[in-house]
C-alpha cells in the first residue's frame, strides 16, 4: 500500500517520531537560508501559509516546508516540542497547558481570533430540544480535537451556567465530517471552530441547523489561538524569527483588508493540496485585531481560568513572559 506524504505527516505526529531532533537543538545556526517546517490544517490556511502564498517570504532567506497535516492543535504542539517542525499552533489554553507542562514555547502571534463575524458556533438540528448551554448536560458534542479551544470553550460555557465542566461528552470528529455526524444523529451537537468556517458555510447552505451558542457569548472577543515557536529556536535564529512573525502578521492584515482576494488565494492553495477549493468562498476572515497583534488579555483570560481549575498556580505564568517581543532576542547587526 502506498502511503501519501500528507498521510505520513499525520502518522509521524501520532507516533512521536522516534528519530526526532531533541527539543533543544535547532536545525542550523543562523544563516542566510532557514527552512521552517510546519503541519497544515485541512480546509484552511495558517497566516504563515497565506504569507508564503502571497510571496511575502521571497528573498528573505526563509523557506516554508509543509510536512503533512496535523489532526489538531495539540498534535502540532507535540511535533514542535519533538523538534519535527519549527512552528506549531493551537488554541490558547492548549498552548498554556503545554508551557505549564515544561515546553518553553513563545506565542509568536495570534493565529486566529473570535468576533461576531468569525466565531466558533455550536449547532443542533432544527427541531432539537437542545437550544441553550444548559441543554448540553448529558449530550454528545463533536469537536475536532480534545484539549484545545472547543474543549475549553465547552468547559467554560457549562461553568457559566452553573453546570459541572464535564457535564457534556466530547467526541473527536474531523472537520469534513462534522456536518455528517450531526445529520445522521451520531452526535447531539457539532461544534464548528472559528478556523472551520469553510465547513460551517457548506453545512449552513444545506440548511436544517439551529445555533445554540457561539464562543464569543462565553469568551468575548479574544484571540482564539496562537502560532508558537520554541524559545531556543528563536535565540538561535532571531532574524529568521523576526521576519517570520512580521510577514505572517502582514498577511493577517492583508486578509483583513482584502477578503475577496484572500478567498481566491485560499481556493488556489486548497486546490494545489487536492482539497475542495469551493469551500474557500465561506471563509470569513482570521478574526484577529488590526495588524495581527495580540493583547495581554488574549493570554491572561485563559491563565486565570487554568489557575481557577488548579492547572496553574497563581502567578505561575504571565502573559508578557509568553508573548513574542523581538526586543528580547538579540539580532546580530541590530
Amino acid at each position: 500500500m502506498q502511503i501519501s506524504r500528507r498521510s505520513f505527516g499525520i502518522a509521524a505526529v501520532a507516533a512521536g517520531i522516534l528519530l526526532a531532533v531533541p527539543a533543544g537543538v535547532a536545525i542550523a545556526a543562523e544563516t542566510d537560508q532557514v527552512t521552517i517546517r510546519y503541519l497544515a490544517s485541512q480546509g484552511g490556511l495558517s497566516a504563515h501559509e497565506f504569507a508564503d502564498a502571497l510571496g511575502y517570504f521571497k528573498d528573505t532567506g526563509l523557506t516554508l516546508k509543509d510536512v503533512g497535516y496535523a489532526p489538531g492543535g495539540p498534535a502540532s504542539l507535540f511535533a514542535l516540542a519533538s523538534g519535527n517542525v519549527e512552528v506549531g499552533g493551537a488554541a490558547t489554553a492548549a498552548v498554556l497547558n503545554s508551557i505549564a507542562g515544561g515546553n518553553d514555547f513563545v506565542a509568536a502571534y495570534p493565529s486566529n481570533g473570535i468576533d461576531k463575524v468569525t466565531e466558533s458556533i455550536f449547532y443542533s438540528l432544527d427541531g432539537s430540544p437542545i437550544k441553550s448551554i444548559k441543554d448540553l448536560a448529558g449530550k454528545t458534542i463533536a469537536v475536532n480535537t480534545l484539549g484545545a479551544h472547543l474543549d475549553y470553550t465547552v468547559r467554560e460555557a457549562l461553568h457559566s451556567v452553573g453546570l459541572p465542566e464535564n457535564a457534556a461528552k466530547l467526541v473527536v470528529v474531523p472537520g469534513p465530517q462534522l456536518e455528517q455526524v450531526l445529520r445522521s444523529k451520531q452526535v447531539d451537537v457539532s461544534a464548528f471552530g472559528y478556523w472551520q468556517k469553510t465547513y460551517e458555510g457548506v453545512a449552513l447552505k444545506n440548511g436544517g441547523l439551529q445555533k445554540i451558542f457561539g464562543d464569543t457569548d462565553v469568551l468575548g472577543e479574544i484571540a482564539g489561538g496562537f502560532t508558537v515557536l520554541r524559545r531556543d529556536w528563536i535565540k538561535q535564529h532571531p532574524q529568521a524569527a523576526k521576519i517570520f512573525v512580521e510577514k505572517s502578521q502582514a498577511a493577517l492584515e492583508y486578509a483583513r483588508l482584502h477578503p475577496q482576494e484572500t478567498k481566491a488565494v485560499i481556493a488556489k492553495v486548497l486546490a494545489s493540496r487536492g482539497e475542495n477549493a469551493d469551500i474557500a468562498q465561506y471563509f470569513t476572515g482570521f478574526g484577529v485585531r488590526e495588524g495581527g497583534k495580540a493583547v495581554p488579555r488574549d493570554l491572561q483570560f485563559w491563565i486565570d481560568i487554568l489557575a481557577r481549575g488548579g492547572v496553574l498556580k497563581p502567578g505561575q505564568l504571565k502573559a508578557e513572559d509568553i508573548l513574542y517581543d523581538p526586543a528580547n532576542f538579540a539580532v546580530a547587526g541590530n
